[in-house]
């Protein structure tokens, strides 16, 4: 019963986490915020995390295995061809529709690693953690002699900061965002930058 007990209190911190940063952002919700907003005391957030960032690594671990299950769900070799718009665009409706389904964590993500101090190297060593997929693809398309813009882990790095501030900007607005096309403008975009031009 206190395991129970334990696991609907932390659900509970979780969702209350996610509510709050949505409205009011990561930097401007605090511990006592969000345990009022669970119903719960100070003393039980602190039962079952350390503090705000230890949160947040936990609602990134539903964002990490979200994207795990939608990538599973499809044959993922890792022979994939980014230089392939199919796959591309695949790869980037992936990301895109976890970003839009963890909003919440996303944004606490960002704000997070902006808040950062610049000496750490934080925000690289995740960043590079976060499109390591892209990173082994185009070591991939390496190895069969492709040319890329520059070194794998620094174009996969640029893919996901783009994704990453992209999803920031727009998913936070107010107005309705169109996914296919935001999705298919990236795409193109970083498909030339990957294939060059098209022909015709």
């Amino acid at each position: 019963m206190r395991k129970v007990r334990a696991a609907e209190t932390r659900a509970a911190l979780l969702e209350a986490a996610k509510r709050l940063f949505a409205e009011r952002g990561f930097l401007n919700t605090k511990i006592t915020d969000i345990a009022a907003a669970a119903g719960r005391s100070t003393g039980s957030f602190y039962e079952h995390f350390a503090d705000r960032e230890e949160l947040l690594a936990a609602l990134l671990a539903e964002m990490e295995d979200s994207a795990d299950r939608e990538v599973a769900r499809g044959a993922h070799p890792p022979d994939h061809d980014l230089t392939d718009r199919d796959q591309l665009r695949e790869h980037l409706r992936i990301a895109w529709s976890v970003f839009r389904e963890h909003r919440a964590a996303m944004v606490a993500l960002f704000q997070a690693r902006v808040s950062a101090g610049p000496g750490g190297g934080q925000a690289w060593e995740s960043l590079t953690s976060e499109t390591d997929i892209f990173r082994r693809h185009l070591e991939y398309l390496r190895g069969r002699g492709h040319r890329l813009p520059g070194d794998p882990e620094l174009v996969a790095a640029a893919m996901g900061a783009m994704l990453g501030m992209l999803g920031y900007s727009m998913l936070t607005r107010a107005e309705p965002v169109d996914d296919d096309a935001v999705v298919n403008t990236l795409t193109d975009l970083l498909l030339h930058g990957l294939a060059g031009p098209a022909v015709g």
